[in-house]
């Protein structure tokens, strides 16, 4: 018999989202720091942790910054416009175009290949990145991570791009579960409603690009992840093999996503293999 993947909704939502905002307003005064930047885009996931760090912080120390490309979805646009005026909080609206066609224009060459499509959303997503943490630095804030852990598990995000962040008070939670909690913040019904997309070209979908639902594989990665079933085991419960394979794999082959760049060791003690402190450490 199929395992379902525990719902949200058997959960304490006052005390998750307690936890969630004072996990936020505690590692953002570890930091010496009171505010948060984060990236907008209009999707539920930096809408959540948007509402989450107001929530914390208050709405005077949260700023979004709206970053779209000239081919990004008009209703994404309008969409994170109605968090920040639904909060009240501060907003930048920056258009990336120019650097980024600026780029691919000394690119000709790369300009028919097959990837060039994959290259442009990757180049898109740290160039957001790179405007985030100069602002951080222009408001005295903390980046404010919007992956969330069906994307993080999958490696569906771009490294020093998307995957970025100071904190993330969403990384843990899988994307079926964010639609839970989004609806408990009372976040914009268009914003729920929308089928997940990075939005990095017009029409692309999560869903699509990936061959699966994240509720299909928020079952399957809630069974291998925290439960640690072994691949076998959950496909005895019922699941289809070739999906738990895939999902097992994208799992695997992105752990470098996940992981501090590796420094060879060559001293007595090495950052991030035996030199190791919280970042409060003082």
């Amino acid at each position: 018999m199929k395992k379902e993947l525990p719902k949200i909704d058997e959960y304490n939502f006052p005390l998750i989202y307690k936890h969630l905002s004072n996990f936020i307003k505690i590692e953002v005064s570890k930091a010496g720091v009171n505010s948060v930047v984060l990236g907008l885009s209009g999707g539920i996931d930096s809408a959540a942790a948007c509402y989450l760090a107001s929530n914390a912080l208050g709405k005077e120390n949260v700023a979004a910054l709206i970053m779209p490309y000239e081919s990004s979805s008009e209703s994404s646009f309008e969409d994170a416009l109605k968090v920040v005026k639904t909060l009240g909080i501060s907003y930048y609206i920056i258009d990336i175009t120019k650097q980024i066609d600026d780029y691919f224009e000394k690119e000709k060459d790369a300009a028919d290949t097959q990837n060039i499509r994959v290259r442009k959303g990757n180049k898109m997503a740290r160039e957001r990145m790179s405007i985030l943490y100069d602002y951080s630095y222009k408001l005295n804030s903390l980046v404010l991570g919007t992956s969330n852990k069906s994307e993080l598990l999958l490696g569906y995000g771009t490294l020093y791009g998307d995957m970025a962040s100071a904190l993330n008070p969403i990384g843990d939670i899988y994307k079926t579960q964010i639609y839970q909690l989004s609806g408990y913040l009372d976040i914009p019904k268009s914003i729920i409603a929308k089928p997940p997309s990075a939005d990095l070209w017009a029409g692309q979908s999560d869903e699509s690009e990936l061959g699966f639902t994240y509720e299909i594989a928020d079952d399957i990665m809630y069974l291998l992840i925290d439960k640690m079933y072994k691949p076998e085991v959950v496909v005895s419960l019922g699941y289809d093999e070739n999906l738990v394979d895939k999902i097992y794999d994208k799992i695997k082959k992105s752990q470098y996503k996940r992981r501090m760049p590796l420094i060879a060791k060559v001293s007595e003690r090495t950052i991030n293999i035996d030199f190791r402190y919280l970042r409060d450490w003082a």
